[in-house]
């Protein structure tokens, strides 16, 4: 797709103020959330909101709250329990049939009942759309949806899936209604209707969002319980921006993203009635490669990258103690992780770089762009890309120049393979090694690369999932990250740790972003607990 950006016109009447409690109590007042993510509507993403598109973490952090799926992961982490589900399993030995019964009574916020027709008109409109976001490749391995009365649903799949039950935990696998979304096309703008815990209304100015706002639902019924009865999400242009509005009282609390900067000084120097938490974090950062791009389509440059660069460096000079290197595309803490990576290159070694390039072939200086998101991860981003450009350049082996752009158009063009080196994070959909290796190396990924290695994908990946206990999947995931280090299809760089910082009257603060980035507002709450 190449069409110019179309700007979403302000209509008069959508516009939604801000709704604090007139003549209420302090508690009674709504908490706000400042957020650093970006939420924007063009031509070529008109629908950032739809289930059947939204793929980031930041859509997903306003459909969490307003759209409801069978299961849910609970506080603390662990498996996926149920949600709009009374109950959930695998209903053959085989684990290729799974059953849920819905909860009696059910309905959407407008009033509207809820019946496994629902469910199963909304995993197949995401199937049937399978938007070029990758996001359809969740739930790829179902075969067919089975109905059974009003409140029987059985997913039949294709093969053996023990992750399946977090694939239903994530907004793709959200309830909708025909009434409001159409089989066959995706839901332009910022509306969002569903049975979750809260409303929502937005406020935007032409093609962006500028505020959520996050009301009790009196028709919820699930497995959920807010502890307060709206919640408003602004997205501010940076941390520093976001920083000033907590200092200034005008927001409660700053969820992703804190710059290393604030952490060091709200950690080192910390301010009156304001707290710093650290939560943990699963997000990771890597390259991509488009591996049909001249420049990169030898594999032995994408090698001599990986043999160059010097993570250690980078994290020491940008993010501090907020990273750590990583050797692997999955992180630490999870099952499965290795460190492929450094056992092949070990440290940086320009000197076995060189020879890398010269066995094959290749002609130095290699000349690549680096490309990066100005607006998606952070301010430090940018810093990043320059040390990054900086190492491959001194190694005399690269000639290295590096360029951002706005996240609404750098992803599109990472889609459509205009990159041939590009950065991304990955904050994983469930906390399970599966969602760090097929996003990256199954079909229909989210990277939309044209690297296929078959082995991986027919046999190794779907292998994997048949171990429901996950930690016997470990060797299978070492062969692929064995293989994932030869070819270099991506280059992982480094994990992050998570910090949001909030008002000390602020309760709940630390189960309100999980392992995943999830945004789960209905665990804030005002004043001592």
């Amino acid at each position: 797709m190449n069409r110019k950006t179309l700007v979403l016109p302000a209509v008069a009447g959508l516009l939604v103020p801000l709704l604090a409690a007139c003549g209420g109590t302090e508690e009674d007042r709504a908490i706000v959330v400042g957020t650093t993510d970006q939420f924007i509507a063009t031509e070529d993403t008109p629908a950032p909101l739809d289930p059947a598109y939204a793929y980031d973490t930041g859509a997903w952090n306003v459909l969490r709250q307003t759209v409801q799926t069978l299961l849910h992961v609970p506080r603390g982490g662990g498996e996926p329990v149920p949600e709009a589900a009374e109950s959930c399993g695998f209903s053959d030995k085989a684990g290729e049939s799974y059953r849920c019964t819905l909860r009696a009574g059910l309905t959407f916020a407008d009033g509207t009942p809820i019946t496994a027709e629902d469910v199963k008109y909304s995993v197949e409109r995401v199937l049937r759309i399978k938007s070029d976001n990758g996001t359809a490749a969740l739930l790829a391995n179902v075969d067919t949806v089975e109905t059974r009365g009003a409140n029987g649903i059985v997913f039949h799949l294709k093969t053996p899936d023990a992750t399946f039950p977090y694939k239903l935990s994530t907004p793709v696998a959200g309830i909708l209604s025909k009434d409001k979304y159409a089989a066959d096309r995706l839901r332009d703008g910022f509306e969002v209707d569903g049975s979750g815990p809260y409303t929502m209304k937005a406020e935007r100015e032409g093609g962006k969002a500028t505020r959520f706002v996050f009301t009790r639902n009196p028709n919820y019924k699930g497995d959920i319980v807010p502890r307060n009865d709206k919640v408003e999400l602004r997205p501010y242009a940076d941390a520093t921006t976001m920083g000033r509005a907590l200092e200034a009282d005008d927001i409660d609390m700053m969820a992703r993203s804190l710059s290393q900067k604030q952490v060091k000084s709200l950690t080192e120097n910390p301010k009156d009635g304001i707290e710093v938490v650290e939560v943990p974090g699963l997000e990771i950062r890597y390259l991509g490669f488009n591996t049909k791009a001249p420049s990169v389509q030898e594999k032995a440059v994408r090698q001599a990258m990986a043999a160059v660069v010097d993570r250690g460096a980078l994290i020491n000079r940008v993010y501090g103690p907020t990273a750590e290197p990583l050797y692997s595309l999955i992180p630490s803490s999870i099952t499965g992780h290795a460190t492929p990576f450094f056992d092949e290159y070990g440290e940086p070694d320009t000197d076995r770089a060189a020879k890398i390039l010269k066995d094959a072939g290749v002609k130095t200086p290699v000349k690549v762009t680096l490309n990066y998101t100005t607006d998606h991860y952070g301010a430090e981003t940018a810093e990043e890309f320059e040390a990054l450009g900086k190492q491959l350049t001194a190694s005399e082996l690269f000639d290295a120049t590096v360029k951002g752009a706005e996240w609404s158009t750098f992803r599109t063009a990472q889609k459509r393979g205009d990159y041939a080196v590009y950065g991304l994070g990955w904050f994983p959909d469930y906390p399970d090694p599966d969602n760090y290796i097929a996003p990256f190396l199954d079909s229909d990924n989210f990277l939309n690369t044209p690297y296929v290695n078959k082995v991986v994908r027919d046999q190794l990946i779907p292998r994997s999932r048949r171990q429901v206990d996950r930690t016997a999947a470990g060797p299978v995931y070492a062969q692929i990250q064995k293989i994932v280090a030869e070819d270099v299809p991506v280059l992982p760089l480094w994990q992050g740790k998570q910090y949001v910082a909030a008002r000390d009257d602020i309760n709940g603060v630390e189960y309100a972003l999980n392992t995943s980035s999830d945004l789960l507002l209905w665990e804030l709450g005002r004043g001592t607990v």
